[in-house]
């Protein structure tokens, strides 16, 4: 297992420095939001799809809950903790997450929608209107990413200056104007070519790695005993969220501008596990027991998405504010200690 986390780790590493350096090009918000996200929830893709194929469909739709809980609460916690202190290369008092309204909205709606919609459980009705949700948000992410580059590019025309970023240096951070923070600037094309054979490279060894390190994890948890549910909810997503914590927090180490990214990751991939995660499970499901099979809302997991639904809301509550710090960090640390006791009361 330690093999396969050293792999997991090293390829998180290439990740988060190609996902950087392409934000230069492309913009922070939507590199985080669509690129990182989708390739460090793969790992989460193939526990859904591997579980749904099986027809474990609890634990398909438990692994996607429990990395909502983990990621919104000790995930964001970790990062704050990181880029407020001096754990961080460049330490902020706070970080501006003003930018990313759209995405707290976006949140706020696809955790309510699949909440409200698995009262009679999922079909294929609800996979796809899970998947138009998660193309609307890539849409939308497109379309700023379009009109920040446009803006940028009317700065630089009415100024008649082109700003060329070093991203070399190992003060990125320094090179980059606080008004340009979201928005694209100018990089080499060897340094480009570099961010996108890295991003490449660590999808790839995260493809490769996910599942070895996930099937050591379970033969792990099978040997101590745990049940099938507390895999789903509270272990698996250990596993499946490896790599965009990592990622998290090697981005959250760099500054402003990689906090930045990290925030984008954190709301995309979440909204990504409300939408295209769950449309995967249900067409998983679909695979496995025909085209009219529909996964059933038990107890247990509507009051697993009940939970997991409250908390997502009250962590967006939290950051609804136009800078959160080191003091969010730690109530959204309590707040996942106290769903982790309530899962496993549930699960008694």
């Amino acid at each position: 297992m330690l093999v396969w986390l050293a792999e997991l780790t090293f390829s998180s590493w290439l990740l988060s420095y190609g996902a950087e350096h392409l934000s230069f090009k492309y913009g922070a918000k939507f590199v985080g939001r669509t690129l990182l996200s989708i390739a460090t929830t793969l790992p989460e893709i193939a526990i859904v799809v591997y579980a749904a194929l099986k027809g474990s469909y609890g634990v398909a739709i438990g692994s996607g809950l429990g990395s909502n809980l983990l990621m919104m609460t000790l995930g964001l916690s970790v990062m704050l903790l990181i880029a407020t202190t001096r754990l961080s290369k460049f330490p902020l008092k706070s970080i501006d997450i003003s930018a990313f309204k759209m995405d707290k909205i976006f949140l706020i709606i696809t955790a309510i929608v699949s909440a409200v919609v698995f009262i009679d459980g999922y079909n294929y009705i609800d996979g796809i209107i899970f998947t138009g949700m998660f193309a609307v948000y890539i849409g939308i992410a497109f379309f700023e990413m379009i009109r920040s580059k446009s803006q940028n590019n009317l700065v630089k025309t009415g100024s008649n200056e082109s700003k060329s970023v070093d991203i070399s240096s190992k003060e990125p951070d320094a090179n980059i104007p606080n008004d340009t923070a979201f928005q694209p600037v100018a990089i080499s094309g060897n340094k480009m070519v570099k961010a996108i054979i890295a991003f490449l490279l660590g999808t790839i060894g995260i493809v490769i790695g996910a599942e070895p390190f996930i099937e050591a994890l379970e033969g792990f948890s099978a040997d101590i005993q745990i049940s099938a549910i507390v895999l789903a909810v509270i272990i698996s997503p250990i596993a499946g969220e490896m790599p965009e914590k990592i990622s998290l927090m090697l981005l959250a180490r760099k500054g402003a501008h990689g906090a930045s990214i990290a925030i984008a990751n954190v709301l995309g991939s979440k909204i990504l596990n409300n939408t295209l995660l769950l449309a995967v499970a249900v067409f998983g499901a679909m695979i496995h027991g025909g085209f009219y099979s529909y996964i059933e809302p038990t107890p247990l997991l509507l009051q697993q998405i009940v939970l997991v639904t409250t908390v997502t809301l009250l962590s967006v509550a939290l950051i609804s504010r136009k800078t959160i710090g080191l003091r969010t960090g730690i109530i959204l640390a309590s707040m996942y200690v106290v769903s982790i006791g309530i899962q496993f009361a549930l699960v008694q």
